[in-house]
């Protein structure tokens, strides 16, 4: 009996995805273990493995459909010593019901659903009596649909702008397209029943001046309008529109979140970084014959760790009427991936050695890189490190990733004049903001949590014990 494949759930909270790419077609053979399709979730794009053995029979979801549900059936497996040559057994579609109530086009249908208005009451003046999207916005507005073949009207003057009292009566379309070009619709001479104002009245109308008036035996052709949504506005430029890939849609809706609902409090300071680098050196130097090289930003990672240690009260998170303590520094690291950003974590990182930190870090890099984490790779972590030094960035602030607690930004390293010993010298400083969670912990934890980092950098050797 043919197997019904489904969309899996690759993490524990995906709903949908993006079928990315097929790895196999109709008629391949796969066994289990093997690399089926790519699927893009809310964070990574991850492959998809077959479980059973047997032959493609067809694929029910084509490669780049976005919104596929979990549990989606998105191909047909055959199993050994069934015939693979012909499609698998589908339910016949059902016939396609005669639509109901009086002929509409689907935009007039989709409108008047929208408007609660009943098509049957509507007139349609469209070819062989159809409903049109202006006969819905027409009856909306209160004013009943025309005749199919309605009597010319009096050509002894143009109609007046469609008004009731002191409102002016146009299709919402019109109204849209009159605020965009900046038309007073005062001025623009109605069309449509009644006088009602439409789109191509606007259309034919002038900025700053009174359009023409619309010959009554000339009425403007039934044409259906494709509203565009604007969102604010656009630019006037030239521009290249690309669609938002999953990662990219959670970006968004989590920074916003996090702005919007989490009350951040900002703490910088300034770090001497001369000794770090010193023990930086030494220790790449007796780790080369182990092919380990450490950078500065793994050093930065124990570091961090080691101040939560210190000061525990900021490895916290706010969980509405309860705060979590941790017992274990979970460093999410932000890197920059084709996709978005995303922060795979180095586990109890204040516990490990710098060596094993260094070789984590760039093995989960690369695959981050690559589209390649695991769940259990990107998602959880206590507090967060995001690194911009390597861009020449002095100092930022960075975006809280709820619902941890905090996030240190860091910056580059750079010559600076600084005072040494109560004497003016030039040593290499590094700013490093911390952004905290207001509601877990107080300006004074926070500040404890810097100064024990700021300690921990210009004495580096407590990296190491």
């Amino acid at each position: 009996m043919p197997i019904e494949i489904k969309m899996p759930a690759l993490s524990p909270t995906m709903e949908e995805g993006t079928l990315a790419k097929w790895l196999v077609k109709p008629g391949d053979s796969v066994a289990a273990g093997d690399i089926m399709a790519e699927i893009e979730t809310d964070k990574a794009t991850m492959e998809f493995e077959a479980v059973d053995e047997g032959t493609i029979v067809s694929i029910a979801v084509q490669e780049g459909t976005e919104g596929v549900k979990v549990g989606t059936v998105i191909a047909i497996l055959a199993e050994e010593g069934e015939d693979a040559s012909a499609p698998a057994a589908a339910p016949a579609p059902a016939p396609a019901a005669a639509p109901e109530g009086p002929a509409a086009t689907p935009s007039a249908r989709k409108l008047a659903e929208e408007k609660g208005v009943d098509l049957a009451s509507i007139t349609g003046t469209g070819p062989q009596g159809k409903i049109t999207k202006e006969d819905v916005e027409g009856a909306a507005g209160g004013a009943p649909a025309p005749a199919p073949a309605p009597a010319p009207a009096p050509a002894s003057a143009p109609a007046a702008p469609a008004s009731s009292g002191d409102r002016i009566i146009a299709s919402p379309l019109a109204k849209r397209i009159a605020e965009q070009k900046g038309i007073d619709l005062a001025s623009v001479s109605g069309s449509g029943p009644n006088g009602r104002i439409v789109k191509a009245d606007v259309e034919a109308a002038k900025p700053g001046a009174p359009a023409a008036a619309t010959p009554a035996a000339a009425p403007a052709p039934a044409v259906t309008p494709v509203a565009v949504p604007q969102l604010g506005g656009d630019l006037d430029a030239p521009y290249e529109e690309q669609k938002l890939n999953n990662v990219r849609k959670v970006i968004a809706r989590r920074l916003t979140e996090a702005k919007q609902t989490v009350p951040h409090i900002y703490l910088t300071v300034d770090v001497r970084l001369d000794a770090l680098l010193k023990l930086r050196s030494q220790l790449n130097a007796s780790l080369e014959p182990d092919g380990v090289k450490l950078s500065v930003n793994d050093l930065l990672i124990k570091a961090l760790a080691r101040a939560l240690q210190r000061v525990p009260k900021c490895n916290v998170s706010f969980q509405g009427d309860t705060l979590h303590q941790y017992t274990r520094e979970d460093i999410s690291v932000a890197v920059a991936a084709p996709s978005g950003l995303i922060t795979p974590i180095i586990r109890d990182a204040g516990r490990k050695g710098l060596a094993q930190i260094s070789t984590e870090m760039k093995e989960l890099a690369n695959k981050a890189r690559d589209g390649k984490l695991q769940p259990h790779e990107y998602q959880g972590g206590t507090a967060s490190l995001s690194n911009l030094g390597m861009f020449g960035t002095k100092q930022f602030d960075a975006v809280i990733n709820p619902p941890q607690g905090m996030i240190l930004a860091v910056g580059a390293g750079e010559q600076r004049p600084y005072v040494v010993d109560g004497a003016l010298a030039v040593a290499t400083v590094m700013s490093a903001t911390g952004s905290f969670d207001h509601r877990a912990i107080d300006g004074a934890d926070g500040a404890q949590l810097m100064q024990a980092f700021q300690q921990l950098v210009e004495n580096p050797m407590g990296l190491v014990v």
